[in-house]
């Protein structure tokens, strides 16, 4: 009569004594590893993303702005051309090509704007480019600067005090080889053209970090792919991450070190702190987790090629220097 009675006891008695063990190894138990926040994050409470425009812009791969201007920006949309606040197209009436693959404001002069036509997201309905335009009013007029068999254009990046001298990051045609790839520099504003790192007529630049602190600095990504009509193949042997110590006159090859991906190199984004000590643990942990590995001064991602590789990422891998 009473054995259902004292099951009861027993296990509301059992209950109790493993919450207060549990209790007790909470208290002993170490601080997490994970750092506080450098910054009072109620700071950020009140930011909302919000549209602003313009509202039938279509994809866009390329935003430009500058720190003198904030109130002012452009976007380059993959059919519309570039746009400028409040919203209106500003390239129409002087560029041959509507697919905007990448746009940057020179740091020094607010008013020099360089435009890479061709997106350089390789889709099934890419637009082709037809090469640089440059603009010497903040947009009111175009001047086509050379580049004209780019095909596709990655990235652009321009010295911090020099106007003229400008870097960029050409993917090449889209759906077959052609020897306009790779990483070209001008130092006469776009009146000629250097081809400083080249890999092949399959593989081309898609992007380029250049040091905040040292522009003589460079980091830039090569991406073999192609896209068919029905297909899309991306990695290769041309894929691959390299730097410039020396302002892109010479290139060291990243992308075998310590600690970088194994197996078949796809797309590869790269990015340079301002703050080389600082960077966020979490971000790092993501993308190692993606491919990726954190160099001492930056943190390179690369997207898996389309041969998936036999060794396992690991969760935390060991970091290489660059």
């Amino acid at each position: 009569m009473f054995g259902p009675r004292r099951l009861f006891l027993a296990g509301c008695l059992l209950t109790l004594a493993h919450s207060a063990v549990a209790q007790r190894r909470a208290r002993t138990s170490p601080q997490s590893q994970i750092p506080s926040p450098a910054y009072d994050t109620s700071l950020y409470n009140a930011l909302e993303w919000r549209e602003i425009g313009p509202f039938r812009g279509g994809r866009v791969t390329a935003v430009a702005g500058h720190a003198a201007e904030p109130l002012t920006f452009y976007f380059g949309g993959t059919g519309g051309g570039v746009w400028k606040t409040t919203w209106v197209p500003i390239s129409d009436k002087d560029f041959r090509a509507g697919s905007i693959g990448a746009i940057e404001v020179a740091p020094s002069d607010a008013n020099v704007i360089y435009v890479g036509t061709g997106e350089a997201p390789i889709r099934g309905n890419v637009s082709p480019g037809n090469g640089m335009y440059k603009s010497t009013d903040a947009g009111k007029t175009w001047t086509h600067i050379g580049l004209a068999n780019a095909g596709q254009i990655g990235a652009i990046r321009v010295h911090p005090t020099n106007a003229d001298l400008v870097y960029v990051a050409v993917l090449g045609h889209a759906f077959g080889p052609n020897p306009e790839r790779g990483v070209f520099r001008s130092k006469d504003g776009g009146r000629t053209w250097d081809k400083i790192l080249f890999r092949s007529d399959s593989a081309g630049a898609v992007d380029l970090a250049m040091d905040p602190i040292n522009p003589r600095i460079l980091y830039a990504a090569m991406w073999q792919a192609r896209r068919g009509p029905w297909y899309m193949s991306s990695g290769g042997p041309g894929s691959g991450l390299f730097k410039s110590t020396d302002g892109g006159d010479t290139w060291k090859e990243l992308t075998r070190n310590d600690g970088m991906p194994k197996g078949v190199v796809g797309r590869i984004a790269c990015g340079r702190s301002s703050r080389p000590t600082r960077a966020a643990s979490s971000d790092l942990k993501t993308a190692a987790r993606r491919g990726g590995a954190r160099t001492t001064n930056a943190i390179c991602a690369s997207a898996p090629g389309t041969t998936p590789t036999s060794t396992p990422i690991p969760r935390i891998p060991t970091w290489s220097t660059c």
